[in-house]
């Protein structure tokens, strides 16, 4: 087994909610070290979510997932010291990440052409709602927003009734995947050819990209689509089907006629399936109504899990529609370890989703915890930037590392 792929290199997280920072979680746990920079004037709001009802900043259950393997510090970048601070980091870094409101690392003389004169083959990545230039670039967007204004939201809910939107920041998760993955492109066209780069990805533009079928079908046809529930267009079967117990719900999908042959069999052919209403995928896409409530009479007679079971023993996908608990005790996630635990000092264990990438060579791995504020401060100012303690207690006490 070799060392982790992105170990060596060193990346400054200005990133604050989720879309920078689950972008360089996944760069930390495949071992780069980041330095997450945060302010006491300005703290991550995503330490204070609404699972933190203690509203203690090292008790977020969302922060510990999206900040894990990071080192912490804390610096007032407003003041003169704190600029100068950051600069030398920078200068010995790598990436430098960044969510910020377009204009921010400008005004904080942190933008790029300030970054490359103080490393010239550095790699800033920044995460705009909307993106640095056009008619909505300086807009105010959280996840929610982002994810009305791409047109996602009016793809969710059911069919002829009102828009019920994602109901999550899915913006800053799709966009952090892309973020990341451009950072690891970047740093290989720097190892061949010398030169940094600026990456922009605009988290609009991430969701846009989600929704291919929408805007061609628009291009095609001058069609508009709309939330259709848990329908799709290709497929029926398609949708989630009641079972026993207290909302208990389980998915089935069916997409060609050797799989809706193996249904009914498994079913032991019912009268109904036989009706010339379900004859074919164009017919039954055409009644899903009728054969949505004749499939969940059978399915409510039976657990989730019983109808995963005979309906996978006929090849046909079938799952039980889990919530947390399930997935907890989930014995295919427990072998797979997809489920692990870290000590923190604060909260004692913490259950983290594990690394999701297998490299069978360079494995990434989950190696501490999320910082607590400041954590690392004597680490970063006096083992990197080789501050004596004194002047680190003294910037301190006058909240320039703050």
């Amino acid at each position: 087994m070799g060392d982790l792929p992105l170990e060596g290199y060193r990346v400054i997280d200005f990133g604050w909610a989720a879309a920078a920072p689950r972008a360089t979680c996944l760069l930390a746990d495949m071992g780069a070290q980041v330095i997450k920079v945060e302010t006491r004037k300005r703290l991550d709001p995503v330490r204070f979510g609404p699972d933190n009802i203690e509203r203690d900043p090292e008790k977020d259950p969302l922060f510990h997932s999206i900040n894990r393997n990071k080192l912490g510090i804390l610096l007032d970048l407003t003041r003169p010291e704190g600029k100068t601070l950051i600069r030398d980091l920078i200068k010995k870094s790598d990436v430098v990440v960044e969510n910020f409101s377009p204009g921010v690392m400008k005004r904080l003389s942190l933008d790029y052409d300030e970054l490359k004169k103080l490393k010239k083959d550095i790699i800033m990545i920044s995460f705009p709602g909307v993106g640095s230039e056009g008619p909505l670039s300086d807009v105010v967007t959280y996840g929610p927003s982002l994810a009305a204004l791409s047109g996602l939201d009016n793809l969710i809910g059911y069919e002829g009734e009102r828009v019920l939107g994602m109901q999550q920041a899915y913006a800053d998760i799709n966009s952090s995947l892309f973020g990341a993955f451009a950072v690891q492109i970047a740093l290989y066209h720097r190892e061949k050819y010398k030169e940094g780069q600026h990456i922009e990805v605009a988290q609009m533009e991430s969701l846009l990209s989600t929704m291919p079928e929408p805007m061609m079908e628009y291009s095609f046809n001058n069609r508009n689509l709309t939330s259709v529930g848990n329908n799709n267009t290709m497929m029926a079967v398609h949708n989630n089907y009641p079972c026993m117990g207290e909302d208990k719900w389980v998915s089935i999908a069916i997409l060609t006629d050797v799989e809706w042959k193996s249904f009914c069999s498994a079913l032991g052919d019912p009268s109904w399936t036989q009706e010339d209403d379900f004859a074919d995928n164009h017919k039954r896409r055409g009644n899903r109504k009728k054969l949505d409530q004749l499939i969940g009479e059978w399915t409510l007679t039976k657990t989730s899990y019983e109808v995963m079971g005979i309906l996978q023993n006929a090849g046909v996908a079938a799952t039980p529609c889990a919530d947390t608990e399930d997935r907890f005790s989930d014995p295919h996630l427990q072998e797979r370890q997809n489920i692990v635990n870290i000590e923190h000092p604060v909260t004692g264990l913490d259950f983290v989703p594990n690394v999701v990438c297998n490299l069978s060579e360079t494995p990434g791995q989950i190696r501490r915890p999320a910082p607590m504020l400041g954590e690392h401060n004597y680490y970063v100012y006096g083992e990197i930037l080789g501050l004596p303690k004194e002047k680190i207690e003294q910037y301190i006490e006058e909240k320039i590392i703050y």
